[in-house]
């Protein structure tokens, strides 16, 4: 599952790693360097054998690096490096999965080591060539106190460059191995990204602590700051918690909806994704972009409000009919308003079926008036409903979806909205709805689709 060229890339940076670890130490260390050496890689190893699930539960973290920022103060370059290698003997429970093999365990496994030995020894390195008041008598070891304040700015730097240095080395492999999860998983990690560098530069500040401690209390401020150490990881395991409780929140709502209404099974999806394509396009910072898949995983809540029999019917509707799919967009958000998670992402919920010349409803909110991640989402939402089967009709080509929403741009759809989606489409490409037969216990199907832009509903006057 891993491809040729993600081989290559891993052979290379193992092989960079080797090359520093079995490189003799520095000339000149006493036994306080062996000493501090294995302390630091025990802290490294307790760390990352029990990293904190992230909330796709397709990757983890763990607070390691602050050992090895330690290691860049106290032991320098190559002895970062060393305790970096380390992560190739950490203790991790993981299931294997049909797709993962020995294999691609293994090349995870030496690939972490190598990554952590490279950007180790790219922090020591950094921290070596900013900081010129160190004395030449300590190259290694504690500093003296009076020496830190000196230390501060170049360690921050060499923070940074081993943040840096090591989500480089993943985001590489993730374009290399793009398609598979044999190695990484691309989607659960570049979507923790933004969280997992904001972590590592704060947790890596207290390789200078554990420095600082070693003056005092010698090797006994590893066992110290274990206990921050793992008040952050357990911290973290809460956050993956209360981010996966979300996911479940979403997904019960979801499949309460496709129970009632069988057309729009995985319709839900897919517009999350479609509603995420063009919120990357335009611009939306990280917080937003998983904001409107939120709000375009529950656009359709509202049909929770709706009678079955009303979306079930396949002649025209009655107004009062009518009145209630006119209604589900406003009945969503009475279901999901309390949902403080949420927060932007109703208003893509309420506003969902506004057109920009006005036509729309449920407020008949017309061009800027209507939010921004209503009008996302409405292109989402119209064009996977043109290219998903119906009962009435056969699904339509992705050609055919994008001449309908040019089409519609400045009447029904923000034509900057459609140019976003098609840009991102041609980039990305879409996932189509796979054919469903209609199960057999279900009665009749709904021939109204206020969906699809290209099959208005049929009202008549109330019978």
């Amino acid at each position: 599952m891993v491809s040729r060229a993600a081989w290559v890339y891993i052979g290379l940076v193992v092989a960079a790693a080797a090359a520093l670890v079995v490189k003799s130490p520095p000339g000149h260390v006493g036994a306080h360097y062996w000493v501090e050496l294995v302390v630091l890689q025990l802290l490294f190893l307790i760390c990352d054998s029990a990293p904190a699930p992230l909330a796709s539960r397709q990757a983890s973290w763990s607070p390691s690096s602050s050992a090895t920022l330690a290691a860049v103060v106290l032991l320098g370059p190559f002895g970062a490096a060393l305790v970096g290698a380390v992560s190739v003997l950490s203790v991790r429970r993981k299931q294997r999965s049909a797709d993962r093999s020995l294999a691609g365990a293994l090349a995870e496994r030496l690939f972490n080591g190598a990554m952590y030995a490279l950007s180790g020894f790219a922090a020591g390195v950094t921290f070596v060539r900013l900081q010129h008041r160190y004395p030449a008598s300590h190259p290694f070891g504690p500093p003296p106190p009076h020496y830190f304040p000196y230390l501060v700015a170049p360690f921050l730097a060499a923070a940074v460059v081993h943040v840096l240095a090591n989500q480089g080395l993943i985001w590489v492999i993730l374009r290399l191995n793009r398609g598979s999860s044999a190695l990484l998983p691309r989607s659960g990690i570049e979507s923790s990204v933004p969280m997992l560098l904001a972590s590592d530069l704060c947790f890596a500040s207290l390789g200078l602590v554990i420095a600082a401690l070693w003056t005092v209390t010698n090797w006994f401020a590893a066992v110290i700051v274990l206990v921050p150490l793992f008040v952050a990881r357990w911290a973290m395991a809460q956050f993956a918690e209360q981010q996966q409780a979300y996911q479940s929140t979403m997904s019960a709502l979801c499949q309460a909806v496709e129970t009632k209404d069988f057309y729009t099974r995985g319709h839900s999806e897919r517009v999350s994704r479609g509603s995420g394509m063009i919120a990357r396009q335009i611009g939306m910072r990280q917080a937003r972009v998983e904001a409107i898949k939120f709000a375009g995983m529950l656009h359709d809540v509202g049909k929770l409000g709706v009678p079955t029999q009303v979306l079930q019917k396949t002649g025209p509707l009655t107004e009062d009919e009518f009145a209630a799919i006119q209604l589900h967009p406003m009945r969503g958000l009475d279901i999901v308003r309390e949902i403080g998670f949420l927060q932007e992402a109703l208003a893509g919920i309420t506003h969902h079926h506004e057109r920009i010349d006005g036509k729309g409803y449920p407020m008949g909110l017309a061009g800027h008036e209507i939010p921004i991640f209503a009008r996302v989402i409405a292109v989402a939402d119209a064009f996977d409903s043109m290219t998903s089967t119906r009962s009435y009709r056969e699904a339509r080509s992705i050609g055919e979806a994008v001449l309908e929403l040019r089409k519609g741009a400045e009447t029904q759809f923000d034509p900057l909205i459609v140019g976003a989606f098609l840009t991102a489409l041609e980039r990305e490409g879409w996932r189509l709805a796979a054919p469903q037969a209609k199960p057999a216990d279900l009665g009749v199907i709904t021939a109204q689709d206020h969906d699809d832009p290209t099959a208005p509903l049929r009202v008549v006057d109330s019978l």
